[in-house]
């Protein structure tokens, strides 16, 4: 392992990266430019490892400090590729073996893509091809969504879809303040924000409640 790597995964103090994790993160990058040839899993301009392991893998693994490790379930919503579900049950390895990660996704390649990965890096997940907005009375502890749907959109899912749930992570971009402020308007959250690590304009969003307010 490249110590230059090895650094750059260490810079997620909460991650407590070790060789074994590093390694599994590589030949997930690797699987990843491999299946990429053959159907979309990323973008084409951010397929270099490099630009993989910095906008896809740290970016997701960051948010780790957030995952409630007192649930035995953490779902990822439209998980798409496996950013973060997979990246979280990589790191779930080593911080807990008994979370199963559930990685909602409609797209059949790319589940078979999911199932390729989880086998064989022994990830303890669930691939769902099923449309999450059709699955209802579901429980889990922490729900993540990284480039699924609008914020106001999945909060309207979660609060009609789920009956229990411990937080939810958000992933906020350059638009980030505003989506979050609109939806101000109409949810009451309970939340906290985090600076994000691989972007400077992007932060990290964790609601602890929510309710609708009355209009």
């Amino acid at each position: 392992m490249d110590n230059a790597i090895y650094n750059s995964y260490s810079q997620i103090p909460s991650l407590n990266v070790s060789r074994e994790t590093c390694n599994d993160l590589e030949k997930l990058i690797s699987m990843i430019q491999e299946k990429n040839k053959e159907i979309n899993i990323i973008s084409k301009k951010t397929s270099e490892k490099n630009s993989i392991r910095e906008r896809h893998i740290i970016d997701s693994a960051q948010i780790i400090d957030f995952i409630d490790l007192n649930s035995n379930s953490t779902c990822d919503l439209g998980t798409g590729g496996g950013m973060p579900g997979l990246i979280i049950a990589v790191a779930m390895k080593k911080i807990k073996n008994t979370m199963k990660i559930s990685l909602y996704e409609k797209s059949y390649h790319k589940c078979v893509f999911l199932k390729e990965v989880s086998e064989k890096l022994n990830l303890n997940t669930e691939i769902i091809q099923k449309d999450i907005t059709a699955i209802k009375k579901i429980e889990t502890g922490t729900i993540m969504s990284r480039a699924f749907k609008p914020m106001p959109k999945v909060l309207e899912l979660v609060n009609q879809n789920f009956k229990k749930f411990r937080n939810i992570i958000f992933f906020m971009g350059n638009s980030g303040k505003k989506t979050l402020n609109d939806t101000l308007k109409i949810w009451d959250l309970d939340y906290e924000e985090k600076k994000s690590l691989t972007n400077n304009n992007s932060f990290i969003i964790n609601i602890k409640k929510l309710k609708r307010k009355v209009s």
